[in-house]
């Protein structure tokens, strides 16, 4: 499938998580690191996976990129999951510099249209500003031209695993330097209903709020809330009480059975690993018997 010119980026945390341990293992002569950006481009959307950082050595008046480093590093993670291809590049920093140009025309072979996330590590304000920039030629055509970097919609977005490690990380900000244990699936049930419980409440005081003419009304915000309410399924409370028990028990039922398997597994290898050692000793036993005796007169 041909690719697409970029229209909008959507990039997973652990790219930046690996970005910015690349910038802070940087060495000291080294004021930004660049490095390569894995990942799809699916009819213009451009999803970042994965990231590697790049050694380059960069001054003034020039700039050198390791590119033997990181087309073994590409060939290493095609080898791991051949999905996910070369869809632009990274640098830290709040803004495109001279060296930027050459540094794209060189992932311009590799891919095409590539992009390229400026992030500026210098945190200020607390936060760490992201802008992904596509490049387009301007001038007048068959004469003098150049470059302009424009930027696109950039969304960070996770996947369910993801969004669990995240929460981690940000109950650990809490916890100070004592270990951080993850919770049981019960107890994340019980935190998710009661965070669901939650948003019905804010729901509901705003479509209050709206009947008594305390707010005005959102017509977008009212189609969201129609649709989602069509998603309901129409049951009975008996009915909806009837099919979580179901799901219960076979959830317990399983469980169960896989518990029963761990267990017949772990005493399957003790077994095994008893009678092994007594074939063995049953084996040295029955030599010694067999040992002529030895004359010593």
């Amino acid at each position: 499938m041909a690719a697409s010119n970029p229209l909008r980026c959507h990039v997973h945390p652990v790219v930046l998580f690996s970005i910015v341990d690349s910038f802070e293992r940087r060495s000291d002569e080294s004021s930004r690191v660049i490095g390569t950006l894995l990942g799809t481009n699916i009819h213009g959307t451009i999803e970042v996976t994965n990231c590697f950082c790049v050694p380059h050595n960069e001054s003034e008046d020039e700039v050198a990129v390791d590119m033997e480093f990181a087309k073994n590093m590409y060939d290493l993670h095609k080898k791991v999951n051949p999905v996910e291809t070369i869809v632009g590049w990274y640098a830290t920093g709040p803004e495109i510099t001279d060296h930027s140009v050459l540094i794209h025309d060189y992932y311009s072979k590799e891919c095409f249209n590539p992009v390229h996330i400026t992030i500026d590590t210098t945190v200020e304000n607390l936060k760490m500003s992201m802008t992904v920039w596509v490049r387009q030629n301007m001038g007048v055509p068959e004469k003098s031209q150049g470059t302009v970097f424009v930027p696109i919609p950039l969304k960070v977005i996770c996947h369910e695993p993801e969004r669990v490690a995240l929460d981690t990380l940000i109950r650990g900000k809490k916890s100070g330097p004592q270990g951080l244990a993850l919770i049981d699936d019960l107890s994340f049930v019980s935190q998710a209903a009661t965070k669901l419980q939650d948003l019905l409440t804010i729901v509901l005081k705003y479509v209050d709020d709206v009947i008594a003419g305390k707010i005005q009304a959102d017509n977008h915000v009212g189609r969201y809330l129609m649709d989602l309410v069509a998603k309901v399924p129409k049951l009975q409370p008996e009915d909806l009480d009837q099919m979580l028990n179901n799901s219960m028990k076979d959830l317990l039922m399983v469980s169960y059975l896989s518990q029963l398997v761990s267990t017949q597994l772990s005493l399957n290898e003790n077994l095994t690993s008893v009678v092994a050692k007594g074939l063995d000793k049953l084996d040295k036993h029955d030599k010694n018997k067999q040992a002529p005796a030895v004359d010593t007169k």
